[in-house]
């Protein structure tokens, strides 16, 4: 197939984020080599940081019996360190065939301003979906893949313990469940508006629902899975969606746990959920994501961009304990 040229040699240069020891990071940039025939080269327009996952590989903090399992798919390097890593990147198509040049794609990219591909490895945007919330793709699929392996239905009571992106995505895609009672229940009060913006109730935690039909936890904390067991009905699911790495985490078993006979089940997006699994691959399933990220009350989710440039000095701080950041886009040069 006929390409377009490069015209500029900066074309062929990417930078790209790199974690090179506990909780310190770098940019780094390398040459690109020449676009093979057939495939894409993409300019970075917008990326995003996952909080829960990336802060725990920023301070080291993954589990050696971990690392094969937790690489992303075109992650850089090796854990613990140095590792360039990141499945959030919305980019421009600056060459290739020539019907691809031009169009807005998302990948399960690390967090650097180009790339190449094949083009099977890139998801076109919608018409309906911006470059800022196309960034929520990879998001929204591990909130898809709750949803399948937890199995919530019409008219169930269901609490989503923890307000953060996938939380908050979990509970817009229960909140579609005609009949179904829909809280997202977080210990920030200014997740209330996210909340009425998203169509569902809010609730702190003393206040969180009881005699749940389904509750999805995503706090990733101790006490929010307290809290999601507690607001679990008799014999009902517990989802667990947060990962703890390397930290131990208590499981309140004891009380009335094995009288109520809860269910306590993990869910990990690596996995397509066992209901879709002989029907669906993981492409598949990518295309949907992106599909239902047309709903522009969406954009609440997302906060002010901040540039590439900036990130190794801003991690500290959007990856910090005290981080209230929801989605924080990138913004690339």
């Amino acid at each position: 197939m006929p390409h377009t040229a490069a015209h500029s040699s900066s074309a062929s240069l990417s930078q790209s984020l790199w974690y090179v020891a506990p909780e310190r990071a770098e940019i780094r940039s390398d040459s690109l080599d020449p676009l093979p025939s057939g495939g894409i080269r993409v300019c970075g327009l917008f990326g995003a940081l996952s909080r829960g996952t990336e802060s725990l590989i920023y301070r080291g903090l993954v589990p050696e019996s971990e690392y094969s399992r937790m690489a992303a798919p075109w992650m850089g390097g090796a854990f613990p360190f140095p590792v360039q890593y990141g499945y959030s990147h919305v980019g421009r198509v600056e060459l290739g065939p020539v019907d691809w040049i031009g169009r807005l794609v998302f990948a399960l990219r690390p967090h650097q301003t180009r790339y190449q591909a094949n083009i099977e490895d890139v998801v076109v945007l919608p018409d309906a979906v911006t470059a800022e919330r196309a960034v929520l793709a990879a998001n929204m699929e591990t909130a898809l893949n709750a949803l399948w392996d937890a199995a919530p239905g019409p008219g169930d009571q269901i609490a989503v313990v923890g307000g953060g992106v996938v939380g908050c995505l979990v509970a817009y895609l229960c909140g579609h469940l005609p009949g179904a009672s829909v809280t997202l229940v977080d210990i920030n009060p200014e997740r209330a508006a996210i909340a009425k913006e998203l169509g569902v109730a809010f609730a702190l935690p003393e206040s969180a629902p009881s005699n749940c039909d389904v509750v999805f936890h995503c706090s990733a904390s101790a006490a929010g899975l307290a809290t999601a067991m507690d607001a679990a009905g008799e014999e009902a699911t517990v989802l667990e969606l947060s990962w703890y790495g390397a930290s131990p985490i208590q499981a309140p078993l004891g009380g009335a746990f094995h009288s109520r006979q809860i269910r306590l089940q993990s869910s990990q997006v690596g996995h397509i959920a066992s209901s879709h699994r002989p029907r669906w691959t993981h492409r598949r399933r990518l295309h949907t994501a992106m599909q239902l990220l047309g709903d522009a009350r969406l954009d609440c989710l997302l906060r002010p961009a901040i540039d590439f440039a900036q990130l190794p000095d801003r991690l500290p701080e959007l990856l910090g304990p005290r981080s209230n950041v929801l989605c924080c886009l990138i913004r690339y040069p």
